[in-house]
């Protein structure tokens, strides 16, 4: 069997539609053949109507003109006098003959109309369906990991080309890429880094034009930026064409959705443990309290005891004494280490920080945090008013091994200061003490 390929598929479909209006022309005259002997040539042009309509409507502009023209020719040859010439002696005839082209015109232009019409609404629907079944998809993840995976290989299969998400700020990381093993280069990150930093598309052929071989396009919710999606084509050809970039847009758009899903519900998994911990800790402080305490307080009246006897250790017994009193205050400040102390929201100027809740608000308004940034914030508000070093900070934040990671605390200071501050130039809810910390300006 004879396989055509797609030029030669059209160039025969194109034939079959030129030759099928020329068919229909043709039996149009047979057809007044048959009639002009019985009853005159006056409905003859009628008869070549239909078929000029059906050419037109069928197959588009370019058959139905030839469709047209050959009937004119038609009736000019065969019907007009004088017959067997293409000679027209009659008005009449010539009104015909050019009412005939302006119907196939017409009609050739409302069909290619309506035609294309019909390729919208189903490019549409294949749109909608897309992006319907992508959204299902995500729906069946939980996790940020799983998500990224499931985005990845949608953009991998819709688009046919190599697919990686990337988050974090200063550095980059990789959360998913497909097919695996792509790992981009320093350029590669910087361009993503300018997508996350900007929310603007950045990397090979964009407006803000990187040494990369990947284009990035901003994942965001609500003016915040959660991720990058990296996009590139093994050919070096655009990854995306413009007529997508709206499918691409909204996908995006499901896909932060799911990661805003997925961040909301691990802040209400980390609320949850950590109240469990403070309910522990509550009952381990209780016990503390009821087990240590009596014992502690019997060792330093037994001290006092021996040094009203005058003992000869007295220098010993005074060490004895003294050493219990701290044990009572340690004690003591451990039971007093409620954790209900942390209900009561922090108020710095306008912004509230509610470390129970983990929510924090400006003039009422919720603010939407990184995990960072409410890391950074929350020690900060933790202990108000005081200088808290940049080593302590990172360690909080980050971990024990990011501690000399200066920058990233500075990132995530600048970020707090655009979101709380009314001035973020002239900072006065988060200080700068140089060379030592920051520390929050709370009422």
């Amino acid at each position: 069997m004879t396989q055509f390929t797609l030029p030669q598929r059209a160039i025969a479909a194109g034939i079959e539609a030129y030759a099928g209006a020329l068919v229909m022309v043709a039996a149009s005259t047979l057809i007044g053949l048959w009639v002009a002997p019985r009853w005159g040539t006056a409905p003859v042009d009628m008869i070549y109507l239909p078929a000029v309509l059906a050419a037109a409507a069928l197959w588009g502009i370019g058959p139905g003109l030839v469709g047209g023209a050959a009937a004119a020719l038609a009736y000019n040859f065969f019907f007009t006098a004088p017959v067997h010439t293409l000679r027209m002696d009659r008005v009449a005839d010539i009104v015909t003959v050019a009412v005939l082209l302006i119907v196939a015109l017409v009609t050739s232009r409302l069909a290619a109309g309506i035609r294309g019409q019909a390729r919208i609404a189903a490019a549409h629907a294949a749109r909608n369906a897309t992006i319907a079944g992508f959204a299902r998809q995500l729906l069946s993840s939980g996790t940020e990991h799983e998500l990224a995976d499931i985005a990845c290989g949608e953009l991998h299969r819709l688009f046919e080309c190599n697919a990686l998400l990337v988050k974090g700020l200063p550095a980059p990381q990789v959360v998913a890429a497909v097919p695996a093993g792509n790992r981009p280069t320093p350029s590669d990150l910087a361009a993503a880094a300018l997508t996350l930093e900007s929310g603007e598309p950045a990397g090979r052929a964009t407006a803000r034009a990187q040494p990369a071989e990947w284009v990035f396009h901003a994942v965001r919710s609500e003016g915040t930026i959660l991720a990058a999606a990296g996009l590139a084509r093994d050919d070096g050809r655009p990854a995306v064409d413009d007529a997508d970039l709206p499918l691409l847009g909204n996908l995006l758009d499901q896909l932060a959705l799911a990661l805003e899903r997925a961040r909301l519900d691990q802040q209400s998994r980390d609320h949850a443990a950590t109240r469990e911990r403070d309910r522990v800790r509550a009952a381990l402080l209780s016990l503390i309290g009821s087990d240590l305490a009596p014992p502690i307080e019997a060792i330093g009246a037994a001290a006092r005891e021996l040094r009203r006897g005058q003992s000869r250790n007295a220098p010993a017994l005074s060490t004895i004494g003294c050493e219990t009193r701290k044990l009572e205050r340690y004690v003591a400040n451990l039971v007093d280490l409620d954790p209900g102390s942390d209900r009561e929201p922090v108020h710095a100027g306008s912004v509230t920080i509610d470390l129970f809740q983990r929510a924090v608000s400006r003039d009422g308004k919720d603010v939407h945090l990184t995990p960072k940034e409410y890391a950074v914030l929350a020690e900060l508000a933790k202990q108000p008013g005081r200088v808290l070093t940049h080593e302590h900070l990172l360690r909080t934040a980050w971990g024990p091994a990011q501690q000399n990671q200066t920058e990233y605390l500075r990132v995530a200071i600048r970020a707090l200061r655009q979101k709380l501050e009314r001035l973020p130039a002239r900072p006065e809810l988060i200080v700068n003490e140089p060379g030592v910390g920051y520390r929050l300006a709370a009422q």
